[in-house]
């Protein structure tokens, strides 16, 4: 409600304002620039990952990753499974495919990779919506059960990378991280 009452009741057939008018042309002019740009981006920023995306049935991607760590399990001088805190360390194959689940409350296993190499990553969830968040990298990815996201992933450099769960996902959505390993 207007303090005053306009002059003409029909506001919308009075004429524009010529800096009104200047106003609606830059802020439509800034929105196409902002809808190319970022299909450009795409292609000239690197933030957004080019992935394969599949449809799967959560139980068979649990199968090909309990699979995956039974056969690339990480083991120490005696011959006895690496772990850390129950779960398993797994060294894949350079160049080979990496399999992670997402579930309640956990990214599992923890994968130790060689820096240099090139590796086919292959992530889905068990159960709910996650979030994938590489730490302190700037990879992000929305994990859905029933969608196994591929992507291609060169580490340059070495150290410990934590993931996070960036989607919440419940009452332990806190503590739900996980970690990968580069190694030289």
């Amino acid at each position: 409600m207007a303090i005053f009452s306009p002059e003409k009741r029909i506001w919308w057939k009075q004429p524009i304002h010529g800096l009104e008018l200047g106003w609606i042309i830059v802020v439509f002019l800034w929105g196409l620039f902002m809808f190319f740009f970022m299909i450009a981006w795409h292609f000239i920023g690197d933030q957004n990952l080019s992935t394969e995306t599949y449809r799967i049935a959560p139980d068979k991607f649990v199968e090909r990753v309990e699979e995956f760590a039974e056969e690339f399990q990480a083991m120490d001088e005696n011959g006895e499974p690496i772990e850390e805190e129950g779960v398993p360390v797994v060294r894949p194959a350079a160049g080979g495919d990496v399999y992670l689940l997402a579930r309640l409350w956990e990214f599992w296993p923890i994968i130790e990779l060689k820096k240099g190499e090139s590796y086919r990553f292959h992530l889905s969830s068990a159960d709910w919506q996650h979030g994938f968040s590489l730490q302190p990298t700037n990879i992000n990815i929305s994990v859905h059960p029933g969608y196994e996201h591929v992507l291609s992933l060169t580490p340059t450099e070495s150290g410990v990378f934590g993931i996070v769960c960036n989607e919440y996902c419940g009452i332990g959505h806190h503590t739900m991280t996980g970690r990968i390993r580069v190694v030289e």
